[in-house]
């Protein structure tokens, strides 16, 4: 198909894709558009791969209502819940994986945002792993103010994570106890605190792939870096625990379009990686060059051990990207 590789090659050329363009590319043959994703991730991002996992430092009750989350307190889920975690088992966790190669840690906790309280304990568990070990430490603890993200970055940290979840148009149908601007002013607020972002989404919620590209489009305008893709792992007991699961090729070409809308970016494969039958090494020659290793939030993920093999056996390099 020529169309694909006319918009490929103004990707090369470091022209940015139109959205319409972007929409072509759901109509390309999957092996073109795939192979050509592959070659633009190889020209701005080399053979580096961005690895890294999380630890759920905090888990469940949740007051939000986002229809996939099985920490919501909205639903009745088997998720487990307890409080902050302590920074001995917040450090014991980064100490085991940076001795496996790992070069970021985040740490995630349920909830809208943290107390004062929870802050000042989480300052002092990222200051621990800066004193023990080398990883970079990531956060995700919800819709914070930049006071508290100048006193996380102080802390030690490097990067806040804030999902967008979905685009602008159908986040109301995932959730309605907080906002899209909400989220946004989250991780503007972050980078004015001195803070890298990540940011990204979960396909399979019931959107369109035009909502996939405009959220792409969003997260290119805000000029995120560090993509996460998720794909949906139904929870019994949340509203979405019987949506249908997307294929493998549903995921290989959402995240080859990312490739052409986003490419510089780490695109990160997360959550709902252990539902596709190779675990993602057909994605991760597909313009994907990242992931969150180990286990998710509340399901079960990929152990590092495997996919340092897997990285190795495709050519990558474990590094950090997009610093």
């Amino acid at each position: 198909m020529k169309r694909v590789h006319e918009i490929c090659q103004e990707v090369l050329e470091g022209k940015e894709i139109s959205k319409q363009e972007a929409m072509e590319l759901t109509e390309a043959p999957m092996e073109e558009l795939c192979g050509l994703a592959d070659r633009i991730r190889e020209q701005y991002c080399g053979k580096t791969f961005d690895l890294c996992t999380i630890i759920n430092g905090k888990s469940g009750r949740c007051s939000e209502n986002c229809k996939y989350c099985a920490q919501s307190a909205h639903y009745r889920t088997a998720a487990e819940e307890y409080p902050l975690l302590g920074t001995e088992e917040i450090c014991r966790q980064a100490e085991y994986n940076a001795a496996r190669g790992v070069l970021r840690y985040s740490i995630v906790t349920s909830g809208r945002n943290l107390s004062q309280e929870e802050v000042d304990q989480v300052c002092e568990s990222i200051r621990e792993i800066r004193k023990r070990t080398d990883i970079e430490v990531c956060v995700s603890f919800g819709l914070m103010r930049e006071a508290d993200f100048i006193r996380i970055r102080e802390a030690g940290a490097s990067r806040v994570h804030c999902n967008l979840e979905t685009s602008e148009n159908f986040f109301p149908s995932v959730c309605t106890t907080h906002t899209y601007d909400q989220k946004i002013e989250t991780l503007k607020a972050a980078r004015r605190a001195g803070l890298q972002i990540c940011s990204g989404g979960i396909m399979g919620l019931g959107e369109s792939m035009e909502d996939r590209v405009d959220m792409a489009l969003t997260l290119r305008e805000l000029q995120v870096k560090s993509v996460p893709v998720n794909f949906l792992n139904p929870i019994p007991g949340t509203p979405f625990a019987h949506n249908s699961l997307l294929t493998d090729e549903e995921k290989r070409r959402i995240v080859a379009i990312y490739r052409f809308l986003l490419p510089d970016a780490s695109i990160r494969l997360a959550g709902g990686r252990g539902l596709i039958a190779d675990k993602g090494e057909a994605i991760f020659q597909s313009g994907a060059n990242a992931a969150i290793s180990g286990d998710m939030l509340t399901t079960a993920g990929i152990t590092i051990d495997t996919d340092i093999k897997l990285i190795q056996k495709l050519g990558y390099k474990v590094e950090l990207w997009n610093e």
